[in-house]
């Protein structure tokens, strides 16, 4: 199946800013940037991201956020302070969990596999309002191992789900044999 959705904004955050107790505040150099476009490198993540290339976050190397959540949670609080990578609009995430899929933003597809919510920590009451937190269990977006190389670009997005991508997982599966 094929769907139409919108890449509304690409977020890429190259340190780590919520650390320690959310009291306390942000770390000072935790600037994020708002890019037109990204680069996916297969099993790394995204290109300059404080994950890329972190065998722990593997799995987890790019994460997804619903602009519809997120707003019904935070209400016009901009989104960057939830520090997801890829803010969507028009895509249920949920129920990519476990899926792979494959999306095109105009420069050919890239493979992701959804993994595990990307649950909200303490951080969001701090940073986007009291009760935020809570308003996102649940709905606080998808991580996701990209299994392919390619460019995101912000605006219109097509996603497949429950096609035949033997081409593309065998591309993948091969680049994860050869050593780094």
């Amino acid at each position: 199946m094929e769907y139409r959705f919108e890449i509304v904004a690409l977020f890429v955050s190259p340190a780590h800013a919520y650390f320690g107790r959310p009291k306390d505040g942000p770390a000072d150099a935790a600037e994020t940037f708002a890019p037109d476009q990204v680069d996916v490198v297969a099993d790394k993540g995204i290109r300059g991201d404080r994950f890329f290339g972190v065998r722990a976050h593997t799995e987890a190397a790019a994460t997804f956020l619903a602009i519809e959540a997120w707003q019904a949670a935070a209400g016009d609080v901009d989104p960057v302070v939830a520090r997801r990578n890829i803010v969507v609009r028009g895509l249920e995430l949920d129920p990519l969990r476990g899926q792979d899929f494959e999306i095109d933003s105009g420069d050919g597809g890239i493979l992701f596999r959804g993994g595990r919510p990307a649950h909200p920590c303490a951080w969001m009451d701090t940073m986007a309002g009291h009760g935020v937190r809570k308003a996102l269990i649940g709905r606080g977006g998808l991580r996701a191992q990209p299994l392919s190389s390619g460019v995101l670009r912000r605006g219109l997005a097509v996603i497949r789900v429950d096609v035949e991508l033997d081409a593309a997982r065998a591309a993948a599966q091969v680049r994860r044999a050869q050593p780094m």
